[in-house]
């Protein structure tokens, strides 16, 4: 079977699940020694990756292979050569190139989450490493991780799954957003996003949260707008019966949609209602009024990235450790001054 064995495969050869083949593989607690003991026979018999008996591919440690789930380029309307997570891997190309890295990225599609269906980077076994860019499905990224294939996770991190990571600073952006607000005598504020979609959400609404009380403002729940579903992708906005004077919005995309919902409800921005963004990329810019905005540092998120993967690559059993990247906040027209 050699490069196209899944462990779907491996499974259904042993009559086990495939989550208990990926912690036999992976080493993960959760199966006996001896169930371990014949998941990794099995896997050598069947020519699963690295334990193939066969002529497997040869690693090329040069060779990295990008994932990213689908619904995060989606809703970036399709291949835009200025979406953000197009422009985080044409950085990745940049930075990597003066080391001889080649970057290869695949997108992750629904049907193969629901299916357990690898992508072609690991079964075609020449992966020198991996990053894993946005959030990935848990479920799935189980069964991605690989014995022995050095990976990091970009623009996102999962505290019950240890790993290097890569991040921008969303607490202090969160915070420095809503603090602008505050600081121009705004003090009834909502928040634009799915907080538990994914953790950068969720720390940019704990500097939010921060901002607040250290004001003795408690946020209002009717003031938490939710901005996609449980599949990840966009959802329509439902502004509040009762308007607050200003928003902070986990993104400058959902900021661009919320604004224009805004507008068509009959309000100015920032005369009524002021809204600031997150991450300073083109949306920012052609929103009207323009975004003021919390500017990621993409360039030196792709550098840490691969600077962190080459510490895996070298150290395998170094123990994982996050790198925080600072931002900085792009003051425009969409917050009014201060009176």
């Amino acid at each position: 079977m050699g490069q196209n064995v899944r462990m779907a495969d491996i499974a259904q050869k042993l009559g086990i699940s495939v989550v208990s083949v990926s912690k036999g593989l992976s080493g993960k607690d959760g199966v006996s020694d001896r169930l371990r003991r014949r998941i990794l026979d099995a896997a050598k018999e069947l020519g699963y990756g690295n334990f193939g008996n066969g002529n497997p591919a040869k690693t090329n440690t040069k060779m990295i292979g990008v994932l990213v789930e689908e619904h995060f380029l989606a809703e970036e309307q399709s291949f835009d050569k200025n979406a953000f997570y197009f422009d985080l891997y044409r950085e990745l190309l940049t930075c990597g190139a003066p080391g001889g890295f080649t970057m290869l990225m695949e997108i992750i599609t629904p049907d193969m989450i629901r299916g357990n269906r690898m992508p072609s980077v690991l079964t075609a076994q020449k992966m020198g490493g991996l990053i894993f860019m946005g959030e990935i499905t848990r479920s799935y990224l189980q069964l991605l991780i690989r014995p022995g294939m050095p990976y990091v996770f970009l623009d996102f991190y999962d505290d019950d799954y240890p790993a290097h990571c890569v991040v921008s600073d969303n607490v202090r952006g969160g915070y420095k957003m809503t603090r602008l607000l505050l600081d121009a005598g705004i003090t009834k504020i909502g928040y634009v996003g799915s907080v538990r979609a994914t953790s950068s959400i969720m720390d940019r609404y704990s500097g939010y949260t921060k901002a607040l009380l250290q004001e003795n403002i408690y946020p209002r729940k009717d003031w938490l707008l939710e901005d996609r579903g449980e599949d990840g992708r966009f959802i329509e906005l439902r502004l509040p019966d009762e308007m607050p004077e200003a928003f902070v919005c986990s993104s400058d995309e959902i900021a661009y949609h919320l604004t224009e919902k805004l507008i068509d409800a009959g309000y100015r921005i920032p005369e009524d209602v002021s809204v600031t963004g997150y991450d300073d990329y083109r949306y920012a810019e052609i929103s009207n009024p323009p975004l003021t905005t919390y500017r990621v540092d993409i360039r030196s998120m792709a550098e840490k990235a691969l600077e962190l993967l080459r510490v895996f690559m070298e150290n395998p059993d170094e123990k994982p450790y996050s790198i925080v990247i600072p931002g900085e906040e792009v003051r425009r027209r969409s917050i009014r001054e201060a009176k």
